[in-house]
């Protein structure tokens, strides 16, 4: 990365109070798999899981916004310390405004990471986008930051280190 980017990166980091993700194709490789109870799972990153810890010790607000509706999300989430946890529905939107409200935040102020089309609303609303190298084509020409690392396997760490290291909060 260039120090041109980067400055314009850094620009769109400094006023980020909070950091909302989707779940599969970002915090997973989106691939689920059933387990002997019959139940879906999902593997996580523990790198990721500590870039999340370490921005919630730098007093941001975290959140996840998915589709899926799944225990081992849930347990993810909680297991964490998660702030805002919103599951069950295509429509991202209601869930994003909820939160900037709660937050009492302006959506520049909101960072949002996300792979897939259903994402895009609020990939082009957030102060900070992010997503992977493998996100849908539509979701990569519209961010402003797409991780080096793969999703499921510390692509969260390397947005939650770009934050901590050029947010205004650390």
């Amino acid at each position: 990365m260039n120090q041109e980017t980067l400055n314009q990166i850094i620009k769109k980091i400094r006023p980020i109070k909070c950091i909302a993700f989707d779940v599969d194709g970002i915090f997973t490789d989106c691939k689920i798999f059933m387990d002997s109870s019959g139940q879906w799972r999902r593997t996580f990153s523990i790198r990721d899981g500590y870039g999340i810890k370490r921005l919630i010790e730098a007093n941001y607000k975290i959140a996840v916004i998915t589709a899926s509706k799944s225990m081992d999300i849930a347990e993810r989430v909680k297991v964490l310390g998660i702030h805002h946890f919103y599951e069950g529905s295509l429509d991202k939107v209601p869930a994003f405004e909820s939160i900037i409200k709660k937050e009492n935040i302006l959506e520049s102020e909101m960072a949002y990471m996300g792979d897939d089309l259903f994402d895009l609303p609020l990939l082009k609303r957030a102060g900070f986008s992010a997503t992977v190298e493998d996100a849908m084509d539509d979701v990569v020409s519209q961010v402003d930051y797409i991780a080096k690392r793969p999703a499921g396997n510390g692509a969260v760490r390397e947005v939650c280190d770009l934050i901590y290291k050029w947010g205004a909060n650390s």
